[in-house]
């Protein structure tokens, strides 16, 4: 790749779940895929996060942060430092796993998970915190 090259990727895509493992052929496994968050007192503590961005088709060194953000009060709950990562060229890929432990939660709601590419906002989709009534 030219140094002068720089073409943005397209976020193949952003997941959030309970763990990642990556098997001994090279294939990643997301466990436990989720939207909604329950927890039946507030603040909530949530033991394990896991947040994984693919990156393809694009060329050059990007930039990458993700955070959580609760909509209600538009505080950060958690974000990652920035990320940085080299596409050699329009066939490469790169994922950017991101692991965060023992987030509180300070209310039920809807949270926001944003990925930012470069320090813009690129992509964004909600978490729901709800409370759980079980016993």
């Amino acid at each position: 790749m030219s140094d002068d090259i720089q073409m943005n990727p397209d976020l193949q895509f952003s997941i959030a779940c309970d763990s990642i493992r990556r098997e001994d052929n090279g294939k990643m496994m997301f466990i436990g895929i989720f939207e909604v968050i329950g927890a039946k007192n507030f603040p909530a503590k949530h033991r394990e996060l896991f947040i994984a961005n693919r990156w393809i088709k694009g060329a050059g060194r990007f930039t990458e942060k993700t955070r959580v953000v609760n909509l209600k009060s538009n505080k950060m709950v958690i974000e990652t430092k920035e990320v940085t990562f080299e596409l050699k060229n329009i066939e490469a890929a790169h994922t950017v796993i991101s692991k965060f432990l023992n987030i509180v939660f300070p209310e039920p709601g809807r949270y926001q998970v944003e990925v930012l590419l470069n320090g813009e906002l690129l992509r964004s989709y909600p978490i729901i915190l709800a409370e759980d009534k079980r016993n």
